[in-house]
């Protein structure tokens, strides 16, 4: 208790610092303008959410490999799935001189310290895969509703008019990625008012919780029809547990067109469809929109990577050597 206690101390005086910063220059344009590069390298810090799932490290890595490419330099860290430590970790790569920032937040509201001391030091701030209500220049990622929607029909194709229960396996608890995967997938669903969608506990995107969970989901609903995974590592968790207690007959839908998913997709019939969520491209268009707010060259609020659905007619062709498939 007194750790956790401290740590909102802590975060307190950091927002209280930024807040003093922010007063102390003469504008947001002016503050801006202090870190923009005409020419040479520049210096960008990227604060990665989590590196426990196979995405948030092709994002990672496909960002830090762009930003080398363009001969800029990268400043990385990993807040390991706590907001506090993200606050910190920003407020590193601020002290660290970074003339832009690209953050993917643990948690969009509770980055807002991060946001004030970057607006008070004058960096301007890319979100990446999950967005901000304000206090970013710009957002690259993609639709997450379109991307559940995309698969939620899919579903209702498979299904049928017959329909039946589809247990529906969660990210993280509260968090937008996870909400609109829900939504969009509640949307695709809904032309056959045979399907019945039940929440399945958060998971946080990990395969191990997924297995865990999906072997308590089994017990308890042995009627069930499909399962829909907001994410295709938890998918693939859902899809061992059906495959050790023999329900070929159970069908498993995903999103992120991880290649472990795709090839389920094109060489069997249980694995129905995922959605293309390409981090190497995500990664590389966000290092690029930072390097154009860097240079103070205008931006989209939102950056579309790109999306499609992944089913029987072109997994084969999806198919590679790259950890996630990659956009058609």
């Amino acid at each position: 208790m007194r750790f956790a206690r401290a740590s909102k101390i802590a975060l307190g005086a950091a927002v209280a610092a930024a807040v003093v910063a922010a007063c102390s220059v003469p504008g947001d344009d002016a503050a801006g303008s202090n870190k923009t590069v005409t020419d040479g390298p520049v210096k960008i810090g990227f604060s990665q959410a989590t590196q426990q799932s196979p995405f948030y490290v092709a994002l990672t890595d496909a960002a830090e490999a762009e930003a080398q490419a363009q001969g800029d330099e990268f400043f990385h860290a990993d807040a390991n799935g706590d907001v506090t430590k993200q606050n910190n970790d920003v407020q590193d790569l601020i002290t660290r001189g970074v003339n832009v920032l690209v953050i993917n937040p643990v948690d969009p509201k509770g980055i807002t310290p991060s946001l004030a001391a970057a607006q008070a030091a004058g960096v301007k701030v890319i979100t990446v895969d999950r967005p901000v209500d304000k206090g970013a220049a710009s957002f690259v990622g993609r639709d997450n509703k379109a991307m559940g929607e995309l698969v939620g029909k899919a579903a209702a194709d498979a299904l049928g008019p017959t329909g039946g229960k589809i247990i529906q396996i969660q990210g993280d608890a509260g968090g937008a990625v996870a909400r609109d995967r829900r939504e969009g997938f509640l949307a695709g669903v809904s032309a056959q008012p045979g399907i019945t969608v039940v929440d399945g506990p958060y998971c946080d995107y990990t395969r191990s919780k997924a297995v865990t969970a999906m072997q308590d989901l089994l017990q308890a609903n042995p009627d069930l029809k499909a399962v829909y995974a907001q994410n295709d590592d938890m998918a693939l968790g859902a899809l061992q547990v059906l495959t050790e207690n023999h329900r070929a007959d159970v069908k498993v839908f995903g999103v992120d067109g991880l290649m472990e998913a795709v090839r389920a997709i094109a060489s069997g019939d249980q694995y129905i469809a995922t959605a293309l969520n390409d981090p190497n491209a995500e990664g590389r268009l966000a290092i690029q929109t930072a390097v154009k707010v860097a240079r103070g060259e205008s931006v989209p609020e939102f950056v579309d990577a790109g999306t499609n659905l992944v089913n029987k007619s072109n997994a084969q062709s999806l198919q590679g050597e790259s950890t996630f498939a990659a956009g058609e």
